[in-house]
């Protein structure tokens, strides 16, 4: 029985999956993208996704090269920590996380494998442009209470239905009401 085994050891001992892992990182940072098959990118997703939020955490210059480090050690490639670095941390420095999406693409003809799409999702343009404009406008929540009315001020309850008008001047309500001249 398997009970409480969460990894997927997709089939291979632990060095050779790590060396895949590791390569398929490598390979969705530089390209942003890549085609495998689903279980590896659900696996890539739980392994690649700790290395891109550590490109967040960058204050001091001490951090930032212990955050190179460490990443280092998990991907042994020197273009895609650097690539990791400078271009995609800094694009994904405001998502809270959720870094990558993971698209079906059906079987594959040979084996019937199931194959997926996984990708960073701020380097998508096709989706990228609607959703940015709906992140800004979402970032108030809803979680405490009404703006409280300053004390010693009774608020005048008012009916659901009721309709509040606001007074108009007569002068405004002509001017507002008249043609231009031919």
């Amino acid at each position: 029985m398997r009970h409480g085994d969460k990894i997927n050891n997709l089939g291979r001992k632990k060095a050779h999956r790590e060396a895949l892992l590791s390569n398929l990182a490598a390979q969705i940072i530089t390209h942003k993208r890549i085609v495998t098959t689903l279980a590896k990118a659900k696996a890539l997703r739980t392994y690649v996704e700790p290395l891109l939020t550590k490109t967040k955490k960058v204050d001091t210059k001490e951090i930032i090269m212990h955050q190179h480090r460490i990443v280092f050690a998990h991907l042994q490639n020197k273009e895609a920590v650097k690539e990791l670095f400078t271009v995609v941390g800094p694009k994904i420095a405001s998502r809270p996380g959720g870094y990558t999406r993971i698209i079906k693409l059906g079987i594959r003809p040979g084996d019937n494998a199931e194959k997926a799409m996984i990708e960073l999702v701020d380097f998508n343009e096709v989706y990228g442009n609607g959703i940015a404009a709906t992140v800004d406008t979402a970032k108030k929540t809803r979680r405490g209470r009404a703006t409280k009315k300053a004390e010693g001020t009774v608020a005048e309850p008012v009916a659901e239905n009721a309709i509040v008008a606001e007074e108009v001047a007569p002068e405004e309500t002509i001017a507002s009401e008249e043609t231009p001249a031919e």
